[in-house]
């Protein structure tokens, strides 16, 4: 019987995870990575994130505070591209870890992404249901509030919009990622045309008395820190939600075709242009009305354009970025199935989501990963619960900031020379393990105290379950068998 110490520090041979995943298709070229990143990176948080963070907290410095936090997300993000081309498996930091560090760090870093992929299903589907009432609502059509709302919400007992787009973002996937990459990359160029189209728009009524003052004076307020270095601060840490959505990158690695080129390609690629996306948005959006205009304002982009005059933009820009919700939803399905499929493959949970179907895709993962997130997405009130996206994952990001220190010595050794390497090692993954812990100290106590009880509840189904049907469990007890009977 291994000792608990034995358990938590037991690693995966990454010859293991090689062979495991070598049954799913290699088919995701550069672009559909790309594609994949952009789509769950710029989704529904651009529309309303710049406006809500300029009246709660930094006013025009917002654009600093989607500054500081690209810088963040790009630092971890070298680190993701590094652990990614030297070990293209799925379940990215959770596999990574596992091998690096050992199982229960490993189960760890994966509970902690598998939070941010649960809610974020369930929130994008809810973010696109409003979105979609909101859009038909001027047609004179407007659902029963029963089925227009999560249970016990105003009335509703279930969101049908929320659950059938995740039923059908299920469906596509099931059929394989090859299609699914084919109409997330028209959805993509679809959307960033719709942002630029607003770029390009909302620049002719900007006004430059609108950034005096640039940053704004300190004051406390009921929603936090505003103005001052402190507001921006306060800001990095909301907005960060927003850049997280490149780990579904990584969560495909296994399906990359050439992924020591292919995963630091699309991470780093995605990741820069949605950071360029996120600042031209805050720009243009307090430079056309004072910030104080976008309090309580639940799309602040296409209020700015109707009135400057534009509804006809305005309305186009909205009906596209519903269109455009359902890349995240295909990135974040993706990405959680995948993870799902990781934790069964390894027999953390019940194997059957480890099993591929006759076409070798991870199906069993997909259904399960689509019953929860319908149940949360349409039957739940979980806006508590969102904070959970970013404390969870912030929590991943410093395991692989750390986590690199650890691949250099074996890189060249049991685990290949990786096509791509962090640079300014060793100065960089410390300043990655840095700015996630700035950005996770900055949080609200709220989401630090729900991101404890996350944990310890995924703690207990590892010593409960994990810990003792995983395979690196069977192979000690094997081993151990084997030396009894000699």
């Amino acid at each position: 019987m291994a000792s608990l110490k034995e358990k938590i520090f037991r690693k995966e041979d990454p010859s293991v995870y090689k062979t495991k995943d070598s049954h799913l298709v290699r088919s995701l070229r550069v672009r559909d990575f790309i594609a994949l990143g952009v789509g769950t990176i710029v989704s529904t948080a651009i529309f309303t994130l710049p406006g809500v963070v300029a009246a709660q907290h930094a006013g025009p410095s917002v654009v600093l505070s989607f500054l500081v936090a690209a810088i963040v997300a790009g630092l971890v993000a070298f680190a993701y591209a590094e652990m990614a081309s030297a070990m293209p498996f799925a379940g990215s930091a959770y596999s990574w870890i596992n091998v690096i560090f050992g199982e229960c760090f490993g189960w760890i870093a994966g509970w902690a992404l598998l939070a941010e992929y649960f809610i974020a299903v369930a929130f994008v589907g809810s973010g696109l249901s409003a979105n979609f009432r909101g859009l038909i609502a001027p047609l004179g059509i407007t659902l029963p509030k029963a089925i227009s709302n999560a249970f016990g919400t105003n009335g509703g007992v279930i969101d049908i919009v929320a659950a059938v787009a995740i039923i059908l973002v299920a469906l596509l996937l099931s059929r394989g990622v090859s299609s699914a990459a084919r109409i997330e990359n028209g959805l993509v160029i679809l959307k960033v045309g719709a942002i630029i189209l607003f770029l390009i728009v909302g620049a002719t009524a900007i006004k430059a008395s609108n950034y005096v003052p640039f940053i704004p004076k300190y004051h406390e307020t009921s929603d936090g820190a505003f103005g001052g270095w402190q507001g921006i601060y306060a800001g990095v840490s909301e907005i960060f939600l927003a850049y997280i959505g490149f780990d579904a990158i990584a969560a495909n690695s296994a399906e990359a075709k050439n992924p020591s080129k292919t995963m630091p390609r699309g991470i780093l690629g995605s990741l820069a242009i949605a950071a360029a996306l996120f600042v031209g948005v805050s720009l243009v959006l307090v430079g056309m009305f004072k910030y104080s205009n976008y309090a309580n304002n639940a799309e602040p982009v296409g209020w700015a354009l109707r009135h400057a005059g534009h509804p006809v933009v305005a309305a186009v820009v909205q009906s596209i970025s519903v269109l455009g919700m359902f890349t995240a939803l295909i990135g974040m399905t993706m990405a959680g199935s995948r993870l799902l499929y990781s934790f069964g493959r390894d027999g953390m949970l019940p194997k059957w989501m480890g099993k591929l179907d006759k076409k070798n895709r991870p199906n069993h993962a997909l259904f399960t990963l689509t019953v929860i997130g319908v149940v949360v997405g349409s039957l739940l009130p979980f806006a508590f619960l969102a904070q959970l996206i970013s404390a969870g994952t912030l929590i991943a990001f410093m395991f692989v900031s750390l986590g690199i220190y650890r691949l250099r010595q074996r890189e060249g050794k049991d685990i290949p020379e990786p096509g791509f390497k962090m640079p300014f090692y060793p100065v960089m993954p410390a300043l990655g393990f840095i700015g996630s812990l700035f950005v996770f100290w900055g949080l609200g106590n709220d989401a630090k105290i729900y991101a404890g009880i996350w944990f310890l509840v995924g703690l207990i189904i590892y010593f409960a379950y994990g810990a003792n049907h995983s395979y690196l469990s069977k192979q000690k007890e094997d081993v151990d068998s084997g030396a009894t009977k000699e």
